[in-house]
């Protein structure tokens, strides 16, 4: 049923809001790409499973890191898509570093950079070593925060170095990629400092949110996350935001961190992500029973429609219900 806010809405309106035509045209690559495959069983089946694959938010698995990135709603499904895969990680208990965790992120997403999960990591360890052990849920929050508002730390980053220094942030700020890559490791220099005045920061934060509509927490949740304390560190508020229980909600790409191990029904799910569908498959499977994580399917050999069809079911408790 459409929601009443969804009908409110010019058509052209919705379809950017919701990225329709990100999903059309790259429909339509991948139509173009397989079209020998496709021929066999018809273009409107193709659709019904790309479009199916969409809502079930299996549609990114083994694309290019420019498509995973490209809309909000693939930003939670690959953080959905890497808890599901990943989770019997933290249910052994086993504690790994951050190239690890980033080689688990590149089975993925082969081409998934190492700077992001750098950046991830960074908020785990603070002044620690990099190549400290981390736990899976503690990495998994953290990297949950730094994916999905990538481009918004980007930019707060850049307005904590200019409270730091004494300049008025108050301008539009539009880092390039390269430009919050040094904002971000320029401030870790502050971590152990005294930091700067929540107050004003959250003035800050608040313009900056008005213009980061689909990469930035809930303003509200910001103001409660800086109304606790006087001042903070830029690294500070990145864990205070990592473990904020309302921001991992209203995101809705993970479960509470009390629930991130349980569910038996994730385990049967993984079975039918992992069974093979068709020849041009790898066969998948533990390698042994001590295995830690399943195997995934080569993804050179791995067609993009073949991705398609490793579907699981929804199991409804953490996905977005405004779609």
């Amino acid at each position: 049923m459409l929601s009443p806010e969804r009908l409110a809405l010019p058509d052209y309106e919705y379809l950017a809001q919701r990225h329709v035509l990100t999903y059309m045209e790259d429909a339509v690559c991948q139509l173009l790409e397989n079209k020998e495959d496709i021929s066999q069983y018809g273009i409107a089946r193709f659709f019904t499973e790309y479009f199916n694959s969409v809502c079930q938010g299996t549609h990114i698995l083994f694309r290019e890191f420019s498509f995973i990135q490209a809309t909000p709603h693939n930003r939670a499904s690959f953080l959905r898509a890497f808890w599901r895969c990943f989770r019997t990680v933290g249910k052994n208990g086993d504690l790994l570093t951050m190239k690890e965790y980033h080689c688990l992120l590149q089975l993925l997403c082969p081409d998934f950079p190492l700077e992001l999960t750098q950046k991830a990591a960074r908020i785990v360890l603070m002044d620690d070593a990099m190549d400290c052990l981390m736990s899976f849920s503690d990495f998994l929050f953290a990297f949950q925060i730094q994916f999905y508002y990538s481009e918004f730390l980007d930019s707060v980053a850049a307005i904590y170095q200019d409270l730091l220094s004494g300049k008025n942030p108050n301008t539009v700020i539009v880092p390039t990629s390269s430009s919050g890559q040094h904002r971000q490791r320029q401030v870790l220099g502050e971590a152990s400092m005294e930091g700067v005045e929540a107050s004003l920061f959250y003035q800050c934060l608040e313009n900056l949110c008005d213009r980061h509509k689909y990469s930035c927490p809930p303003p509200a949740l910001v103001k409660e996350v800086l109304s606790n304390v006087q001042r903070l560190t830029f690294y500070g508020f990145l864990v205070a935001l990592s473990k904020h229980h309302g921001i991992n909600q209203a995101l809705g790409a993970l479960p509470d961190k009390g629930d991130l191990m349980h569910g038996p029904s994730l385990d049967e799910e993984l079975e039918r992500l992992l069974v093979p569908r068709s020849p041009g498959l790898i066969q998948l499977g533990h390698a042994s029973p001590e295995a830690s994580w399943p195997a995934f399917p080569d993804p050179s050999r791995l067609a993009p429609l073949e991705a398609l069809h490793h579907i699981p079911e929804n199991d409804g408790s953490t996905e977005e219900t405004d779609d």
